[in-house]
């Protein structure tokens, strides 16, 4: 049975391995180099001081991870935040992903998120390193793609299209106080 929790900076070598095939063998992130094991661990101990990061487990070992991080380092977006997930390749199609992403978004809910964002990388045409996949993944848990924008990242010698889709979790009353 698969566990979630808050991730740790122990977890980093294994975040790193479930992330280096992404960065090396797909245009799904649009980072070129892999990063060192003290740049994934400071990312999540910075990630972690103001929203979760959360991997999923089962029989102990780490199947993927999701977390969240500031739309835009602004006061007036505090409300909204990018959500990012990334799963070992033989951990898909298990419900690991939607797992992942119920658990963070109840966890964002609680703190008074009331949008998400995701920031998927699209193919102009599908090819070996770029599907739709994660265009769909989001559809299928209610992000609504909100922004296409063109031939903006350049991976394997060829140009990608980026969609930014948004998922509203709460309702947008007035604050008194901000």
């Amino acid at each position: 049975m698969a566990y979630i929790r808050s991730a740790r900076k122990e977890d980093a070598s294994r975040l790193s391995e479930i992330y280096a095939p992404y960065v090396v063998e797909t245009a799904i992130t649009f980072e070129y180099e892999i990063p060192s094991l003290a740049e994934f661990e400071k990312r999540i101990e910075t990630t972690k001081e103001t929203y979760p990061y959360l991997v999923i487990e089962e029989n102990s070992v780490v199947q993927g991870y999701a977390y969240a991080s500031p739309l835009k380092e602004r006061a007036a977006y505090d409300w909204s935040c990018e959500l990012s997930i990334y799963l070992d390749k033989g951990a898909k199609h298990k419900g690991y992903g939607r797992a992942l992403y119920e658990e963070l978004e109840n966890k964002l809910k609680s703190m008074g998120i009331l949008n998400l964002y995701a920031c998927i990388g699209y193919p102009i045409v599908e090819d070996e390193y770029l599907d739709m996949n994660s265009a769909k993944f989001h559809a299928h848990l209610g992000f609504q793609k909100v922004g296409h924008f063109h031939s903006c990242g350049y991976k394997f010698n060829r140009w990608y299209d980026m969609i930014w889709m948004e998922k509203i979790i709460g309702d947008h009353k007035n604050k008194t106080e901000c």
